[in-house]
Formats: structure tokens, sequence, C-alpha cells
């Protein structure tokens, strides 16, 4: 009886394990472009480039990537990819209004880490593209409200840069990016 709810439990777990890794993560491409130009659409669509951008500079990394640094003075890639997930943390709470908290993070995977940056990313940009008016979004630290264009030059281009980084690391690993992939168009080659 022991052994038949071992194996039941394990068959439940890599099931629910297998499905969480066939979820389908935002960005894989990138989402269609508004037919309209506003302020909104604009700002969507850069966090969009984002979006997709980092989905193909960490998609297939390995152990021996996230490992990687060029010297001591450098973080590793997976140390940037919990830096550009901060960043994520900063645009979307920007869009929420919310303030940003110097607060224990917890300790997320690899995997978890990617995908929250991308559903960041993902919500982030659906509030952009329905906004009018994205002047109402600030990043706020404590008192101070910094106004929605530092956004643009701040976080969401330093996690841009970063996610060049990610792919630069990992192509001196020996793991380059998918080869398929078109950032010009934001699609994948079939």
């Amino acid at each position: 009886m022991k052994q038949l709810a071992l194996t039941l439990t394990l068959f439940i777990a890599t099931t629910m394990i297998a499905q969480n890794s066939n979820e389908k993560l935002p960005y894989y491409e990138i989402p269609e472009y508004s037919e309209t130009y506003t302020a909104g659409t604009v700002a969507a669509r850069q966090v969009d480039g984002l979006g997709f951008r980092f989905y193909w500079a960490t998609e297939g990394l390995t152990e021996k990537d996230l490992e990687y640094r060029p010297n001591e003075d450098v973080r590793t890639t997976g140390e940037t990819v919990q830096h550009i997930y901060d960043l994520s943390l900063i645009v979307l709470n920007s869009t929420l209004n919310k303030v940003n908290k110097k607060e224990e993070k917890p300790e997320l995977s690899f995997e978890e880490l990617r995908k929250q940056t991308l559903l960041n990313l993902k919500q982030a940009a659906d509030i952009l593209r329905a906004s009018e008016d994205i002047s109402k979004f600030k990043i706020i630290f404590g008192t101070n409200e910094i106004p929605f264009w530092n956004n643009i030059n701040g976080p969401i281009a330093d996690a841009i840069w970063h996610s060049g980084q990610i792919a630069s690391f990992r192509r001196t690993t020996g793991n380059a990016i998918n080869s398929k992939v078109n950032h010009f168009f934001g699609t994948v080659k079939k």
C-alpha cells in the first residue's frame, strides 16, 4: 500500500512539473502592435520589446550559464536575472501606483524568477496599452514620486541592456540564443 501511495505521489508530482514546464509564458513572440500611436501604446511596445528580448536571452539557460561571470567585478548571469526581476517590479509597481519597498524578497528559483519577470512585464505593458495618460504612473520610493520618463531611461532601458548582457554571456559559455529568433519583427521562424 505504501509503495502504491509513493508511486501515485511521484506520478502526480511529475505530471504537475511537466504541466508547469509546458505553461505558456508571455513573449515567445511580441504581441501584435497597436493600430494607434499613443503614449500608452508606445510605452507598452517598449516593455513588450524588453519582454521578448528577456524571454529569448533566458530561454534554455543552464546552470553553467547562470553561474558564468567574466570576472569577479561582474554579476553572474543568475544575479543579472535577479536584477532584471527587481527592475520589472519597479516598472510594474509604477503602473499599479504602488510604493517600491526594500523588503525581504522570497528566494525564487531561476525558473520562478524568469516566469515572474515575464508576467510582471506583461501586466505592466497591458496596463500601459490601455492607458490614455501614462503621466499618472510614477515610480514611488517612500515619499518620492518620480515621473514615468525615468522608467524609460531607468529600469526599462537598464533591463534591455542586461538582457543583451545575458545573451552575450551565454554565447561565451557556448549556449547561444535560438538562431530562429528575429528581434526586428519580434517573431520566431518556424
